[in-house]
């Protein structure tokens, strides 16, 4: 019922629903459910305060359970850092951005996807901050993957590229 009415913006019954159901959560996954239901409608409203707030929340819940570096972690880490990303808090966002890079080096092959984001994500917390030489090293390592593992004319490669061809030229 609240996704169908996050579905049609109305962000105030669905945010209701969402609060009334934390009253009687059956579980610690149905209350990490909620709280995620309730970032994405605060993300929406671009109140990134609050939605990070409730993915910080999220987060508290799911490290109960997991090891403290299980990869089923690291998207939420990853998440939190681009909403600090959103709200300029960028040594906040580099912060969960290593952290969710960190656990996915122990899962993942060293050419997963995965990376390509990562690394683009850092890239662009050390653009922000005017670090043009760490940012050009981690577009440069973004650009090394795609080129192992993608075709030459694929829309990722030129992403990279482009992110790295605009710093340059800055």
């Amino acid at each position: 019922m609240g996704k169908l009415m996050l579905k049609f913006g109305d962000f105030n019954q669905a945010e209701e629903l969402y609060n009334e159901l934390l009253d009687n959560p059956f579980n610690d996954s149905d209350r990490a459910y909620i709280y995620y239901k309730l970032e994405s409608l605060k993300n929406n409203q671009d109140k990134y305060e609050e939605a990070v707030t409730f993915y910080e929340k999220v987060l508290e819940i799911n490290r109960k359970t997991p090891p403290e570096d299980d990869a089923s972690l690291a998207p939420t880490y990853r998440n939190i850092g681009l909403i600090y990303h959103k709200m300029d808090n960028y040594s906040k966002a580099l912060k969960f951005y290593e952290k969710s890079h960190e656990i996915q080096e122990k899962t993942l092959p060293p050419t997963h996807s995965y990376f390509t984001t990562s690394y683009n994500n850092i890239g662009h917390v050390y653009q922000n901050i005017g670090d043009y030489a760490k940012a050009l090293e981690f577009y440069e390592k973004t650009m090394e993957i795609d080129k192992k593992t993608l075709p030459p004319n694929h829309p990722d490669v030129c992403v990279g590229v482009t992110a790295a061809t605009s710093l340059i030229l800055s």
